[in-house]
């Protein structure tokens, strides 16, 4: 792309910005048509994954809306300065996703102890044995489409974008039906403990 070129975009960009800034839905959705798909390659190349993506390139231009004023023209082309958001959002949530991952493992698979007394250990692994039973118990009386979301993520080990894809879900839905499953796993085991 030539000089003038480059210069043209970045004018027709500022005017487009000038019309976010006003609270003109048609300004925005300009910007989303003309940078909607760089965004999502970039979000798409981070992530890995077509969810992500898409949820990262979803929230990158929600915070344009909520707060145009973000971007100064005087430290560069809106290009740099959006697609730089989206990196930035990318990244953040490939971390969080692969927090997730980690404390999922780490509480499906504790460490033990090398010291530890053998008997502490049969009686810790009768009560999660039983412990099992209750947590199967719970999860079958879930409603079909929060047990299907538990399984998927608490037994199979899938992140909550693996599951949305799987499942041809938005990923918001995914995560109602996680969180709606988890309490009343934790009142049905609660109730059991008494």
């Amino acid at each position: 792309m030539e000089a003038g070129d480059r210069d043209a975009i970045q004018l027709d960009d500022l005017e487009l910005h000038r019309r976010v800034l006003a609270a003109d839905p048609g300004g925005f959705e300009a910007l989303y048509r003309r940078y909607g798909p760089p965004a999502y390659g970039l979000a798409l190349r981070v992530t890995g994954q077509p969810a992500l993506a898409q949820e990262v390139v979803h929230d990158a231009f929600m915070a344009l809306w909520r707060a145009p004023q973000a971007y100064d023209p005087a430290r560069g082309p809106f290009r740099t300065f959006f697609l730089s958001l989206v990196h930035h959002r990318a990244v953040d949530t490939v971390r969080r996703e692969e927090r997730l991952r980690r404390r999922t493992e780490r509480a499906l698979n504790p460490p033990r102890p090398a010291d530890e007394d053998v008997a502490e250990g049969i009686v810790e692994e009768a009560w999660l044995t039983t412990r099992r039973a209750e947590v199967r118990q719970a999860v079958q009386g879930l409603p079909p489409d929060q047990r299907d979301v538990i399984g998927m993520a608490y037994f199979r080990g899938y992140t909550q974008a693996r599951i949305a894809e799987e499942l041809h879900l938005p990923l918001g839905t995914v995560k109602t039906r996680t969180l709606a499953a988890m309490r009343k796993l934790r009142r049905a085991l609660q109730e059991r403990d008494g």
